[in-house]
């Protein structure tokens, strides 16, 4: 074994005590996401992928001949997050990171030839946890969209149209707030008789609840603005970021749980809620001139 670590240069000893660092962190986190996983499948399965982890690291120790601290931070890090946003979320996130891995492994792999068995564990990790991962909250991740894209369109545009209409932040918050509550409950039905006719295999009440969940919270950041502020038009434009704010997070959630393109998907989103935003804006003008309408 020392001659494995006398015969490397300064340089490939700090790429494998890199690796040798992340390999025991990932066993750490496979273990406690095994330890905390509720389907017995998925349990099983990643304790079997904690497992090779360590070997990995043992296999990088018998090169450098030394022993390494997992990042506790990174453990803690990513065991919450797959317990707050989703298994399937936190480790398709974690996997982000493990292609950045694999570059160094891949440069590793000149110098250590073996590294190459460590690469192709690494792809089959991947497609492991694909295959493993059925999540509940991701097989009606569809109805979430629907909902949180219907409120972003249509109560943006209509809080904008309100806005330049009405020219009263109580007012609007108001009819915001009646309005929101009312298409939620709408579309919370729609989607419950348009998944019952599918018969997909979904369960109706589940596809209605996440329907209406996400559009009540996306209704709620959205009319705040004008129940904590006096002036309209700075409860609008923060309105209009809380929307950006919401498309950000929740493409950005989709992007990596499903593996679509976040740009393309988050241009898209923003581009259509803010267009009718504007169109709207400009109809509230249009009546409050043409009804000569008074705040």
């Amino acid at each position: 074994m020392a001659e494995r670590s006398g015969s490397l240069d300064e340089k490939t000893i700090e790429s494998l005590l890199a690796a040798q660092r992340s390999e025991i962190t990932e066993h750490f986190i496979y273990r406690g996401l095994s330890q905390s996983a509720k389907d017995a499948q998925n349990a099983e399965v990643l304790g079997r992928i904690a497992d090779e982890e360590l070997e990995h690291y043992r296999f990088w120790r018998g090169y450098t001949l030394k022993d390494v601290e997992p990042s506790r931070l990174k453990i803690r890090w990513y065991i919450s997050v797959a317990k707050t946003l989703g298994l399937t979320f936190g480790i398709k996130l974690m996997e982000q990171g493990e292609e950045q891995a694999q570059v160094i492994y891949d440069r590793l792999s000149v110098a250590v030839p073996e590294a190459k068995t460590i690469i192709e564990d690494e792809e089959r990790h991947e497609q492991q946890l694909i295959d493993l991962i059925d999540e509940e909250r991701l097989r009606y991740v569809g109805s979430m969209v629907l909902g949180l894209n219907d409120a972003l369109v249509e109560l943006t545009g209509t809080l904008a149209g309100l806005t330049l209409a009405l020219r009263n932040t109580r007012l609007i918050g108001t009819v915001g707030l009646i309005t929101g509550i009312a298409a939620s409950l709408s579309m919370a039905a729609s989607e419950y008789l348009s998944t019952k006719s599918e018969g997909g295999g979904q369960d109706p009440i589940k596809a209605s609840a996440y329907t209406g969940s996400a559009y009540v919270l996306t209704v709620v950041l959205l009319i705040l603005p004008y129940f904590l502020l006096r002036s309209y038009l700075a409860s609008l434009a923060l309105t209009v970021l809380n929307a950006a704010v919401v498309i950000l997070v929740f493409t950005f959630y989709i992007s990596v749980a499903r593996g679509i393109p976040f740009r393309r998907r988050f241009l898209e989103m923003a581009l259509i809620s803010f267009g009718v935003a504007g169109l709207s804006f400009g109809i509230g003008f249009l009546v409050r001139e043409f009804l000569s309408i008074e705040a």
